[in-house]
């Protein structure tokens, strides 16, 4: 912990005006704390006292820090109370003696100082700051004191300078101090202020080190007049390599020539750059252009470039340069220097930079000397091991960086990621069994415990053997080294719960189809799974997954659960504000992503693509805003990238994926909570960077060639076809006559609940009172409804409930804000307490109402309180309570799956358009299509609520269980159709292409459907069929139609069924024309009329 100590005022001078601090771990080094204004003070620590007593007073060896006064004691004065000229002679001798003892001590220090330290502190470092430096270390030595002090200054710009000057070198020193430079919650001294440059250096007699931090960012100033000239020497160097100059240069020091170096490219650059880190390259062009190589190389991306070389002036010195894009330089820099001193090298000088990279982002440039301390050898091992855990440390989490650097050096940093990852992958199947003696915490502490480590680091290297991309294990022999490990486990693991836990590791190894563990870039660590690794023997059975893909980084685990080969649904990011609901979080996250997944399996049955879902649970406990903001891009990126890395058929994933799936999988994410449109344009520019298939279809809602939900309010105007449909049919309001009440939660500001705010007043005007909406920041209830122009204003400006106007409330209207324990609390019971007609959930955590507090939706006399419900939001209701909820109290609820399915239709048509329409294509005509999307969409929410609502009166049941019986139905026959169309011929499969083609917006269709092959992958186009007659034939004939077939011949009779269809479609046709029948046409249309005319005529209206 932080003390403050003594100033030291005799010889500070200028210093002394500085703010000046000291933050040692050492409390030896800490003499106490004294406030002295405003000013921060020095700290040094003295071996000695003077047995001459220069100043008067207390003569106790510790000063006021020994043992406390005698209470009868009277203070003593240092001067002499009444005799003015003993006083001013005493200062006078006072003053001349400290003088000559700071003159004789600088006389000393001044040679020392210039002869030590090296000639790049005098090129780098400006000379006011160098004077402080001298005068400082003085003041130390003056005063017998280590050199030990830390100082504070600010530039005239407003950046602050921290300067550390530590006895000796050694390694470890300049991590110290950047463990020294953070607060108690482990964030930077200055959040607001982030570190942007770093000077390190050490004297020649090794006897000190000096270290300035830089924090804060200078106003960038134009270079742009005088760069060429400023510059001369780094584009003199630049031609000389562009001429061949260094051609014969057989050590590698010289670069090669590069198209970076041209005149105007090298130009373009400096402009970019810093006066002062064009300083540093005029000193050294060679280094300069060094770094241009590596910085390039990073440009654009989210990766690290090291280069490392001897330093042939310093025998026994290397350079170690980095760059690494878009992190904070002070992570960058602690981790770099973390893992120089696992390898036992000390920093001797060091420079950090940060570098702009146009629009994407920050560079962050490292530039070290280093030495490998006493009696440690290095190789050429070492520096490539050094290199690559350099790559990897801006991705490693942080319990995998605390197992590996701190409790296990032989451990690996793979193995120990490969063990944290399963630990995290584990931990939501065991917590299933004891919750509290399998949380997260507990795992990882029973996995790195001595007695347990050696068998987690053996499950850890079956997994890199069975995956060795240039001799991958096969299944033979990795059932043989697993039960090796198992048989050594069951002996020796007498702890029941470690056992439990290394044993669920083993099949997490057995039940890996392919990993990007040997990725030599990869962002995190991804492994594509056998679903069954997630089942646990403690819940019900249920429907397995089609696949399961985990990934481990940093700050986060991510889940994407799929249900077909050929799947879509959003990614969400869940970022828990305390360690405590982060860990309750993790236990449930792969059950959210399931549950999401499985929903959005049933809604997705009238488009192409199969369910799934992505679930990025990220730690931001204990962070600034912006460092929050900052480790959650990161997390979309890592968590993306590794996807990605699964998915890709590149040379490097082939070269480097031992794949035991043996498929290509294709995947369309689409964003959920808080993923931003900066991040669906890096998703889908880094698809393209990685060679996916169709990367503008990777990630749906793209700004410009997307349908943004929210503008559009797609997922509404769905809900809102549901709850129309309801109204009429179930509580026999027609809404367009009919005044009806109606609550909601979401805010106005949120996107279904904002859209179905204008839609029920576009639609129904007066008739639609809303009597109560609840968001995150509180309720407004009016059993008059609430004021629909105040509404609008919310929506239309982006505001939450709390922002609506008190005096458009009726007399019995009431507003509550959750900055209250009372508005917290009447916020969290408004969807339970206020009574309407129908309840639309549109915004809530996913299990608001479940099995053990449904009744709370009961009024007193066991009646709802409201007979209706349409789910806008995804899960907000369990089954559990769904079923209590109807069969218990009457409450009809449309699913959610149902009723909020328009999104993900859309986000199909945005897929299918990317894949048709170039950008520029699409944006052209997006107004049509986006109107015939709606309209589309529409008709399916329209089809499915009849034909929901018409089973649900003849076969009874609860509309729940009805809508997931038409999903089954849908999907049921997609899947048997895909697999039939596999046998089909080609021109049978031509045959049906009309099916997909009126699927499509006319637009869209009919500007690029004639080169449907050539754009669109085959299985894709199997699944779009399938689809679509599936969905027709449910929706036409009705679940029990489907339930009747034979499962074997399901296939086949839809495809007879098309056929007879079309037959129809041309008798119709013929009948519209005037003699258009043959007699045998005659007796067709006679036999259907005898074969299913009843039936079908009690489908007609009279």
């Amino acid at each position: 912990m932080m003390r403050r100590g003594v100033i030291a005022a005799s010889n500070l001078g200028r210093v002394a005006s500085r703010c000046v601090l000291n933050r040692s771990n050492s409390a030896s080094r800490s003499l106490g704390s004294r406030s002295l204004g405003s000013c921060t003070t020095i700290v040094s620590k003295s071996h000695s006292s003077h047995s001459d007593v220069v100043i008067p007073g207390t003569s106790h060896e510790y000063g006021s820090l020994g043992d406390s006064p005698s209470p009868h004691s009277k203070p003593v004065s240092w001067q002499a109370a009444h005799n003015l000229d003993i006083q001013q002679v005493t200062q006078k001798a006072l003053i001349y003696e400290l003088t000559q003892q700071q003159a004789s001590k600088i006389e000393a220090v001044v040679p020392w100082f210039l002869e030590n330290m090296p000639e790049s502190y005098f090129r780098q470092i400006p000379e006011t700051f160098r004077m402080d430096h001298i005068k400082a270390i003085a003041s130390l030595k003056d005063t017998n004191m280590d050199l030990f002090m830390n100082l504070k200054s600010h530039m005239p710009d407003g950046r602050e300078v921290y300067t550390f000057i530590r006895p000796g070198t050694s390694p470890g020193t300049l991590l110290h101090m950047l463990e020294d430079l953070r607060d108690n919650d482990g964030t930077d001294f200055h959040d607001h202020k982030p570190l942007t440059r770093l000077h390190v250096f050490s004297t020649k007699d090794e006897s000190m080190s000096l270290n300035m931090f830089v924090y804060g960012t200078k106003e960038t100033t134009s270079v742009n007049v005088a760069v060429e000239g400023l510059a001369s020497p780094i584009l003199e160097y630049a031609e000389c390599v562009q001429d061949g100059q260094f051609a014969n240069d057989h050590d590698g020091r010289h670069p090669s020539p590069s198209q970076l170096f041209e005149r105007e490219h090298l130009i373009s650059y400096l402009k970019k750059c810093s006066l002062n880190y064009i300083n540093f390259g005029i000193s050294n062009p060679r280094r300069f252009l060094q770094q241009r190589e590596i910085i390039h190389s990073v440009s654009g991306t989210e990766g690290t470039s090291v280069h490392i070389e001897a330093e042939e002036n310093e025998p026994g010195h290397y350079w170690v340069d980095v760059a690494v894009s878009n992190t904070r330089p002070r992570v960058a820099l602690e981790n770099v220097c973390r893992l120089l001193y696992l390898h036992n090298f000390d920093v001797t000088r060091s420079r950090l930079d940060v570098v702009r990279d146009s629009e994407h982002g920050n560079i962050t440039v490292l530039r070290m000397l280093v030495a490998p301390a006493a009696g440690c050898e290095v190789s050429q091992t070492t520096f490539d091991v050094l290199r690559r855990e350099i790559k990897r440390s801006k991705w490693l989490d942080a319990v995998t960086m605390k197992l590996v650097f701190d409790d296990y050096l032989w451990l690996g940093v793979t193995r120990g990621e490969i063990i944290t990852a399963m630990c995290s992958l584990i931990h939501p199947v065991l917590a299933k069994e004891n919750a509290l003696v399998f949380s997260k915490s507990n795992i990882v502490e029973c996995v790195s415990k001595k007695r347990f480590i050696k068998h987690a680091a053996d499950i850890a290297t079956i997994f890199l053997d069975r995956f060795n991309p240039q001799n991958p294990l096969p299944d033979e022999e990795l059932e043989r080294r697993c039960k090796l490990v198992v048989d050594e486990i069951e002996s020796s693991v007498e702890d029941t719960v470690a056992l439990e836990i290394l044993n669920k590791m083993v099949h997490v190894v057995k039940t890996t189809l392919k990993t990007n563990v040997y990725l030599p870039n990869r962002y995190a660590l991804s492994l594509r799974l056998d679903p069954t690794v997630m089942v646990s023997p403690h819940e019900e059975e249920r429907e397995l997954p089609y696949g399961i893909i985990f990934v481990h980084g940093r700050r986060f685990n991510g889940y994407h659960v799929r249900f077909r080969d050929i799947s879509r649904g959003g990614m969400r990011l869940v970022t828990p504000r305390s360690p405590e609901q982060y860990a309750l979080e993790s236990a449930r996250q792969y059950d959210e992503c399931y549950g999401l997944a499985f929903a959005q399996q049933l809604k997705n049955k009238d488009i192409p693509e199969g369910g799934s879902k992505a679930v990025n649970l990220v730690d931001v406990s204990g962070l600034s805003e912006n460092s929050r903001n900052a480790v959650m891009r990161n997390a979309v990126k890592s968590f993306t990238d590794s996807i990605l890395d699964l998915i890709v058929s590149t040379d490097e994933t082939r070269e480097n994926i031992a794949d035991f799936f043996g498929k290509p999988e294709t995947i369309f994410l689409g964003p959920d909570e808080q993923v931003t449109p900066e991040d669906i344009d890096w998703v889908v520019a880094h698809a393209a960077r990685r060679g996916y298939e169709t990367p503008a279809a990777f990630m749906s809602s793209k700004p410009r060639a997307g349908i943004n939900h929210k503008e559009f309010g797609v997922t509404s105007e769905g809900v809102n076809v549901y709850l129309d449909v309801a109204l009429r049919r179930v509580l026999g309001i027609d809404p367009s006559k009919d005044s009806f009440t109606i609550k909601l939660t979401g805010g106005p500001d949120g996107d279904v609940a904002g859209n179905e705010i204008k839609i029920l007043v576009r639609e129904y005007g007066d008739n639609a009172k809303i009597v109560g909406l609840a968001d995150v920041s509180g309720c407004a209830e009016d059993p008059d409804g609430l004021d629909h122009e105040e509404l609008i204003r919310l929506v239309d400006n982006g505001l939450s409930i709390s922002q609506f106007s008190e005096g458009k409330l009726g007399p019995s209207g009431t507003l509550s804000t959750c900055n209250t324990e009372e508005g917290t609390k009447a916020r969290n019971t408004m969807h339970n307490r206020v009574v309407a007609d129908a309840f639309v959930p549109c915004g809530g955590r996913p299990n608001t109402i479940d099995i053990n507090n449904f009744s709370q939706f009961l009024r007193e006399d066991g009646t709802p309180s409201s007979k209706l419900i349409v789910e806008g939001a995804n899960l907000f209701i369990t089954a559990e309570a769904r079923k209590a909820l109807f069969y218990k109290a009457g409450v009809v609820i449309v699913k959610d799956s149902s009723a909020n399915k328009g999104g993900v239709i859309t986000s199909s048509y945005e897929i299918i358009a990317a894949m048709l329409l170039s950008e520029d294509e699409f944006f052209e005509h997006k107004e049509g299509i986006v109107g015939e999307v709606l309209e589309k969409l529409r008709q399916l929410a329209k089809l499915e609520a009849n034909l929901l609502l018409t089973e649900f009166e003849t076969n009874g049941g609860s509309l729940p269980e009805v809508s997931q019986i038409i999903s089954d139905c849908i999907n049921v026959t997609t899947d048997a159709l895909s697999t039939a169309l596999d046998a089909l011929s080609t021109e049978d499969c031509e045959a049906l292409l009309p099916l997909f083609r009126a699927h499509l917006p006319q637009t869209m269709a009919d500007m690029a459907f004639d080169s449907v092959h050539e754009k669109v992958p085959l299985q894709y186009i199997k699944n779009a069929i399938g689809s679509c007659l599936a969905s027709k034939l449910v929706y036409k004939e009705g679940t029990n139609f489907i339930l009747s077939l034979p499962k074997d011949q399901l296939a086949s009779i839809a495809l007879k069924y098309v056929k007879k269809e079309q037959e129809i479609a041309q008798l119709v046709e013929k009948l519209s024309q005037p003699d258009g029948l043959t007699d045998h046409d005659r007796a067709k249309v006679a036999s259907l009329l005898e074969a299913g005319g009843a039936r079908t005529a009690l489908k007609m209206p009279e």
